[in-house]
């Protein structure tokens, strides 16, 4: 099903076109990648999706359930969202586990299955060696990863992430995609991922929606190509 449905988007800053006639979905089930030259508003593409920017034209609809007819819980993590400052008083692990108290049960201790998970995130975004570390003390890719992994631990059925390995190395950014990949494969989740590295990822999503500009027209006017994993062209 689809969990995000985007019709003829436009969006323009003042009387400037950004972007223009954008369609595309996302389902339940897939890895999708999303990438663009520098300047191809990538971002504004997926702020416009999950309403933070106001489209000139067009529809977006999310959906307002999963597959199994539950509420849609969507995770989304912005470019560089960490900032948080050097007296921030929680470690990586305490900040992690926030994300695993539901609506209504923060007095409650956490099981051993959402301690699993918190530590599969840490592990995942490589950050569970560092777990007892404050966060004011980590730098800005490291926030990052534990912004990550806070998401990761609260199981959205959603996950829309903007350049998620921005600082990690490359067998981190490896075992990061595989992770994703099992998730929307074996666990049934959405995953919309923007990206520049999309060499390092074949193998690993889905489809891959790129952002180009469209022929005769100002060079922020772009357009939507959606190519399946197997065959894509630039």
């Amino acid at each position: 099903m689809h969990y995000i449905d985007v019709q003829n988007l436009s969006f323009y800053y003042d009387d400037e076109p950004v972007l223009e006639n954008i369609t595309y979905h996302i389902d339940n089930g897939e890895f999708v990648i999303l990438t663009g030259e520098n300047g191809a508003a990538k971002s504004t593409l997926i702020k416009a999706t999950l309403g933070l920017l106001k489209p000139e034209a067009g529809t977006v609809t999310l959906s307002k359930i999963n597959s199994q007819g539950k509420p849609l819980r969507i995770g989304y993590i912005p470019q560089q969202v960490a900032s948080f400052n050097a007296g921030f008083p929680s470690t990586v692990l305490e900040l992690v586990k926030s994300g695993r108290y539901p609506r209504g049960r923060w007095f409650k201790p956490l099981t051993q299955h959402d301690l699993d998970h918190v530590e599969k995130a840490l592990k995942a975004v490589d950050m569970w060696e560092m777990r007892f570390k404050k966060i004011g003390e980590l730098s800005g890719g490291q926030k990052q990863r534990v912004s990550l992994a806070r998401v990761f631990v609260s199981d959205p059925d959603l996950f829309i992430l903007d350049e998620p390995t921005t600082g990690m190395d490359e067998k981190s950014r490896h075992a990061f995609y595989e992770l994703m990949q099992h998730n929307a494969h074996q666990h049934d989740k959405a995953i919309l991922m923007i990206t520049h590295d999309h060499e390092d990822l074949k193998g690993y999503f889905d489809r891959h929606i790129h952002l180009v500009r469209k022929q005769n027209t100002p060079w922020r006017c772009f357009q939507v190509h959606t190519e399946e994993a197997n065959d894509v062209h630039f």
